[in-house]
């Protein structure tokens, strides 16, 4: 007979690993760009029974909110500098790693305002926004990215192209000048002052 004491352990590592399942399985099927996928559809992926589904989310909307906040800790939690990387290069890597995260983002987000208050949807965005932050002043206070940008309007840049209802193809290099436009370099301080000097006297 098992023993009490590992007993429990046991049963909460197998009911993490079903909601990891869930989440997954939902993460795959909000990435389609198919019909409206079902609970049940969910379910079949993950592996589960109903049962297991609805102890874990009791329903659609606690599933998208604990899958779009799941997704959001990895974007927060991917906002690091390795070893030898440059700040700037951190930077553009954590952005690209967003851009990656903005299609299904707009899926679930769109459905989550449905049935809840912006301000929740918001909260996350605030999140991201903070775990970056550092990432642009290091990227700025090493003359490596312009800094007269604040991560918020880098934001608003990304998300205002991904609204583009375009393929990703067509998407891809938009997504690309913009980060191409982030960084500091002497051609661009160059172009910049010419163009602010611009029809004013010599």
């Amino acid at each position: 007979m098992e023993a009490r004491g590992t007993a429990f352990p046991k049963r909460r590592a197998a009911a993490q690993h079903n909601r990891d399942k869930i989440l997954d399985a939902a993460r795959e099927a909000f990435a389609d760009p198919g019909p409206d996928i079902s609970m049940a559809e969910i379910a079949r992926r993950a592996g589960v029974g109903m049962a297991t589904l609805y102890r874990n989310f009791p329903g659609r909307q606690e599933l998208l909110e604990a899958l779009y906040a799941d997704e959001v800790d990895q974007v927060c939690a991917a906002a690091t500098i390795e070893p030898g990387q440059s700040p700037a290069s951190a930077l553009v890597t954590w952005l690209r790693l967003l851009i990656a995260f903005l299609p299904h983002k707009r899926l679930i987000t769109s459905e989550l305002l449905e049935h809840t208050d912006r301000d929740g949807v918001t909260g996350h965005r605030a999140r991201a926004v903070e775990a970056g932050r550092p990432l642009l002043a290091a990227a700025q206070e090493a003359g490596q990215i312009r800094d007269d940008v604040t991560l918020e309007q880098v934001f608003d840049l990304i998300v205002a192209i991904a609204k583009v209802n375009e393929s990703p193809d067509y998407l891809r290099p938009l997504f690309e000048t913009a980060l191409d436009g982030l960084h500091r370099t002497a051609r661009g301080e160059a172009v910049r002052r010419g163009a602010s000097g611009t029809g004013q006297g010599s």
